[in-house]
Formats: C-alpha cells, sequence, structure tokens
C-alpha cells in the first residue's frame, strides 16, 4: 500500500542541527498536505538505530507549536531520539472522521505517514513512543491504544482523554462526530479512557499527567482510575498548573525523561 500511495516531500536540512521538513501529498486520507518537521540528533549516523518520539499538538495549533513550547532539537541531542512533529491540521483530533467530507487522519498516521518515517530514517521500531497536549494528548493515547503493536509507550499531558468534556465537543468535534448528545456513542467510542482495556496484560510505558487548575483536570483523574482498576501500570502526575503551554513546556520534558528510561533494549 506504501508504494501506491502519492507522496512528495522536501527536505529542507540544517547541516548544523539536522532538522527537516517533510511534506506529504495525502490525497485520499487527508485531501490536502502534511508538513511534518523532524529533529534529528545532530550526531545522526544511518548505520545507528535511533528511537522516535512522535510528538503531537494540540487545537488550533500547527507542526511547528511543540518547536515554540521547548528546544527540541536540545532534546533530540540529549536524548539522542528522533523527533517526529506532524501536523495535525487544526482540528482532525487525529481520529478517522465519520464524516465523509472530512479527513480520516488515523489512517494517515499509520499508512502514511509512520511507513514513511520507518523508510526515510535509520530508526528503531522496537522504540517508537507517542505523545501530546490537549488535542494532541488525546491523539497520542487514541493511536497508541488502537495500535499498541506499534509503540513502545505512550504520554499525555492535559490530554482530552473523555471526549464528553472538550470544550470543542459542540464545534469541531461534532463536525468529526456527528451532533453533540448524550445519545451520540460516538464521543464514547473515541474517547481514550474507554480503549485502556485493549491494553491489559501489554508491557507498554504509560505517562500523563495533567494541571490542577485544568479544566480537563477531571478527565486525567478518571483515566487513572481506570489504569488501576484494569492494573495497568502508568505514571500518572497532578500538579499545579491550567491547559496553558507554560504548563507544556514543563512536563514534556518529564515524557521525554520517561521514555528515555523505558527505552527496549
Amino acid at each position: 500500500m506504501y508504494k501506491s500511495l502519492f507522496l512528495i516531500f522536501f527536505l529542507l536540512t540544517s547541516f548544523c542541527y539536522g532538522q527537516e521538513t517533510l511534506t506529504i501529498n495525502s490525497r485520499q486520507n487527508l485531501k490536502t498536505t502534511d508538513s511534518v518537521w523532524v529533529f534529528k540528533p545532530g550526531n545522526y549516523q544511518k548505520k545507528q538505530k535511533y528511537p522516535v518520539i512522535f510528538l503531537l499538538h494540540g487545537h488550533s495549533a500547527n507542526f511547528k507549536s511543540w518547536n515554540k513550547l521547548a528546544n527540541l532539537q536540545q532534546l533530540a541531542d540529549t536524548y539522542n531520539f528522533i523527533i517526529v512533529c506532524p501536523d495535525g491540521l487544526k482540528k482532525s483530533w487525529y481520529i478517522n472522521s465519520l464524516n465523509p467530507d472530512s479527513v480520516q487522519y488515523e489512517r494517515f498516521f499509520m499508512e502514511e505517514l509512520l511507513p514513511m518515517i520507518k523508510n526515510t530514517y535509520s530508526t528503531d521500531p522496537k522504540n517508537y513512543f507517542i505523545t501530546g497536549a490537549s488535542m494532541g494528548g488525546h491523539g497520542a493515547m487514541w493511536l497508541f491504544l488502537n495500535h499498541p503493536e506499534h509503540f513502545a509507550g505512550a504520554g499525555s499531558t492535559s490530554g482530552v482523554l473523555n471526549l464528553r468534556y472538550s470544550a470543542f465537543r459542540k464545534t469541531t468535534l461534532s463536525y468529526l462526530l456527528g451532533e453533540y448528545s448524550e445519545s451520540n456513542k460516538a464521543y464514547d467510542d473515541y474517547s481514550a479512557i474507554n480503549k485502556l482495556k485493549d491494553l491489559k496484560e501489554r508491557n507498554k510505558a504509560l505517562i500523563f499527567d495533567s494541571g490542577t487548575e485544568d479544566y480537563l483536570y477531571l478527565t486525567s483523574k478518571q483515566f487513572r482510575q481506570k489504569c488501576d482498576e484494569l492494573k495497568i501500570a502508568a505514571t500518572y502526575t497532578a500538579q499545579p498548573g491550567g491547559h496553558t503551554g507554560g504548563y507544556w513546556s514543563k512536563t514534556i520534558l518529564q515524557h521525554f525523561r520517561f521514555f528515555s528510561e523505558h527505552l527496549n533494549k
């Protein structure tokens, strides 16, 4: 299937830092192009296999947003990770939409983006991780829980882990999943918290957090309780902070440390 995809990518390489921008023309799944910013360790060598972190941004942001919150090149150099920042098209929620006029982002990620990263870079498929903030926290957990065989672990910072609590449930989510109502079960079916049961008895690295002043704090507490009920090992942190970039610029550092400590040797 990968060979049949119409892909165009431009490599804009910084020789000092090894940053590259890929542009993927996804005619079928996204009906548009997707920009992906890739950060390689400064000492990158093709003969070495590198772990990968996919870093997903929040609602209304773009593929450049994370690098405004954290020095991604420094993190790539420090932890020897390849960091991949795809564009979530502002409001894709990283899912396959039920709306035929919208995007199939999950399919794009698994069938186009993931194969491109594997074929373009020297990576270690046993050590693929995924994390993100807010909408990206939902997307990271959603993709991970639906495809755990492709990831060693996942994270979420201030993630919308239960879509019924999202401030966008009657706007961008309703465009993807249908008009919001208590009877619309799509909001339950597409919530990461209701996919946790599929992770039982899998040895995966899991980290998530929320600021105690965040309006989504309750969803992370519920996620923690569900992990406990299912006896799923996870690292959960509740700490002062709101639903802000300032909070995420600190918590994402915790995620990188966590993933570096959970590499599959």
